[in-house]
């Protein structure tokens, strides 16, 4: 949605690197950049006007005149500014002291509070909760059905007595739901409301009247967050009709240029805690001010794609995939396969890369992967024996040809992946070896130095009397064993008298701060320097 906008402030930014200090020029150009890429993205004056008053007043401030890099602390105030706009601090629902908590869903018809209630439930749900869904909006044709197909793809129970299509009273249906939560265990209730076309009386009253009936400790609105200024309106209307306490924004994933998530929180004063995504009921978190701004301006969204994974992950396929990955055997085709089982859980791979620092400069690559290619790979592997796939080396001529009618695919495309998986073999032989990241030049005396990461370790290793140090083995388990008792053994000489040798800085070894540095530069295998004999100066 955002894309318009991170591509112009993008653009700004990298105008403002390498200089040494900024000029006041700068700043005006900077602010009045700012300013047309806002709204270009469908921004409301009032708050354009403020934003850019801000950055303004603290570009000129002491904390950019007296900075070592002015322009990143100019991109760090929009940063703050924006994160700021957006809310500030992430919106938590507030539970009712005694369930049930009642959240009632209001906004206009197409908005998607329907599908918004089915998601919600089920977000809920997976945090330990007994959500409930109300069909409350009787008005729209089909309203319950629909809550009912929702409920059922989210897996929660729907409470509806009325039929609907203009049939039974919202405000008792509303009323009785209460006491079904009650006598149900259902600790949280969500109440989806009819919507219209258009702000009117008779919608405002009738959403009112259910309020004042279940006095409802959450009033979401809902607002489709691609109808740009229009929302702000929309917004506004409701706070004064109705009142809610916070907005859910719905189909962030469209392509509108995001102006009332912008927009929203600045007029009406109420948090957006919501945010929609996608059509799938698992597209939907909370909205969280700081990694939309990061997104924004294309830090990426490190954050919530780490939560992403620990939702999705069992943790036992994870601790499997790691005791593989640790383990001396060879990296196979069913070990590649697993993982990228794994990672087709989190979604489409474009909306994951999205995700990462710096991947706006790469958005046409990106939009250009097609996760079909995962499918193809997946039926090649598929349509090999499980003895190819222990030993890609058996796979000759007439097996891939094979292997390619069987999977549907041609000779060039198995022989692509066969190559490719070789590749990535050798990359975690050498990872687990200590070689380091491929690409990472060795450093005398570490793993990974001399070509072959075997010819820097015999040197480093090998004192002035020949003797051998101590082996470091491949198995972090092994590793972290095998320092701990390197870390005995020190303390014991230490106190017996023994000169102590001196520590690398954190990151560099087995430090206090832990290993900061890829696989090979650091860590469990980077040498013990305790174990060396060094030469005596001549």
């Amino acid at each position: 949605m955002f894309e318009t906008l991170s591509d112009r402030l993008t653009s700004v930014f990298s105008s403002l690197r390498g200089k040494g200090r900024l000029s006041e020029e700068d700043i005006q150009t900077t602010a009045r950049e700012i300013r047309l890429a806002l709204l270009e993205a469908d921004v409301a004056l009032p708050v354009v006007r403020e934003f850019i008053s801000r950055v303004k007043e603290r570009a000129r401030g002491e904390e950019v005149s007296k900075a070592l890099n002015p322009a990143q602390q100019v991109i760090k105030i929009v940063n703050e500014e924006l994160v700021e706009i957006l809310g500030g601090e992430t919106r938590q629902i507030r539970f009712a002291k005694h369930p049930p908590t009642v959240i009632m869903l209001a906004g206009l018809q197409g908005a998607g509070k329907t599908t918004l209630a089915g998601k919600l439930a089920r977000w809920l749900a997976a945090d330990r909760n007994t959500p409930l869904l109300v069909a409350a909006d009787l008005q729209r044709p089909n309203a319950v059905t629909q809550l009912q197909v929702v409920g059922e793809r989210a897996g929660s129970p729907v409470f509806a007595p009325e039929p609907g299509n203009g049939v039974g009273d919202p405000v008792e249906v509303a009323r009785d739901s209460i006491d079904h939560a009650r006598r149900n265990n259902h600790n949280v209730v969500i109440i989806d409301t009819a919507g219209r076309l258009g702000v009117d009386t008779e919608m405002m009253q009738q959403a009112a009247d259910i309020r004042d009936a279940v006095s409802p400790d959450e009033i979401v609105f809902v607002v489709d967050a691609m109808i740009g200024q229009d929302a702000v309106n929309t917004a506004q209307a409701f706070l004064d009709g109705v009142g809610y306490d916070a907005v859910a924004l719905t189909k962030l994933d469209g392509d509108a240029r995001g102006g009332a998530a912008l927009s929203i929180r600045h007029i009406t004063g109420r948090p957006i805690m919501f945010a929609s995504t996608g059509e799938k009921v698992e597209d939907f978190d909370l909205f969280h001010p700081d990694r939309m701004a990061s997104r924004i301006l294309d830090m990426g969204d490190v954050l919530t794609l780490i939560e992403q994974a620990q939702r999705t992950f069992d943790e036992a396929e994870v601790e499997k995939m790691a005791s593989t990955m640790a383990s001396d055997d060879d990296f196979t085709l069913d070990d590649f396969l697993q993982q990228m089982a794994m990672v087709r859980k989190l979604g489409p791979i474009g909306n994951l890369l999205g995700m990462m620092p710096g991947m706006g400069q790469m958005r046409e690559q990106i939009e250009g992967i097609d996760d079909k290619d995962l499918d193809r790979i997946q039926a090649i592997i598929q349509s090999m024996t499980p003895g190819e796939r222990a030993n890609p080396k058996s796979i000759n001529g007439s097996r891939r040809l094979r292997i390619a009618n069987g999977s549907g695919t041609q000779v060039s495309d198995v022989n692509s992946l066969v190559t490719r998986f070789f590749e990535a073999q050798k990359m975690m032989r050498k990872m687990k070896s200590g070689g380091g990241m491929p690409g990472m030049p060795g450093m005398p005396g570490m793993p990974g130095a001399g070509g072959g990461g075997g010819g820097g370790r015999k040197k480093g290793r090998k004192g002035k009397k020949g003797k051998k140090g101590k082996q470091r083995s491949g198995n972090p388990l092994k590793a972290r064993q095998q320092e701990a008792e390197r870390e005995a053994e020190r303390k014991r000489r230490q106190e017996e008298g023994g000169q102590e040798m001196p520590q690398l800085p954190p990151g560099l070894g087995g430090g206090a701060g832990g290993s900061t540095l890829p696989p090979g530069l650091g860590g469990p295998n980077m040498p013990d320097l305790s174990d060396f004999e060094f030469p005596k100066d001549k």
